[in-house]
């Protein structure tokens, strides 16, 4: 408790706790998910390349790369989020490594979307 200068009275502030970042949990919920539609391209792909895989490979390759881009962004908005600085009564947030989480597996899952359709498309042309 500190005393207000001047009077008998004094502010308290009270403790709240860290919370975690929703925006950092969603972009890692989109990360992975876009992770394993990029592993649905490639098995289109591969799997039925005379049968017309490289149509599903590109429908779940716009899917993967737009999960992707999702998991980019509220990824980087989750960790402004948690940077912003707050006065002490205010609600802090937490979970750095979740948003990093997720902007990594976000990259990577839509990466993996456009070279498993380059992959369906190359099989379906050869």
């Amino acid at each position: 408790m500190e005393m207000v200068p001047g009077t008998p009275f004094g502010v308290v502030h009270l403790d709240v706790a860290p919370v975690t970042s929703g925006l950092a949990i969603g972009a890692l919920v989109a990360g992975v998910a876009s992770v394993l539609v990029s592993l649905l391209v490639i098995c289109f792909g591969v799997s039925f390349k005379d049968d017309g895989g490289a149509w599903a490979s590109g429908a779940f390759a716009v899917l993967g790369v737009l999960a992707g881009v999702a998991a980019i962004v509220t990824g980087l908005l989750g960790q402004r989020q948690i940077r912003r600085p707050v006065a002490p009564p205010a609600v802090r947030f937490t979970g750095r490594g979740l948003a990093v989480a997720g902007i990594s597996c976000g990259v990577a899952g839509g990466v993996l979307s456009l070279l498993g359709l380059g992959l369906a498309l190359l099989l379906a042309l050869a």
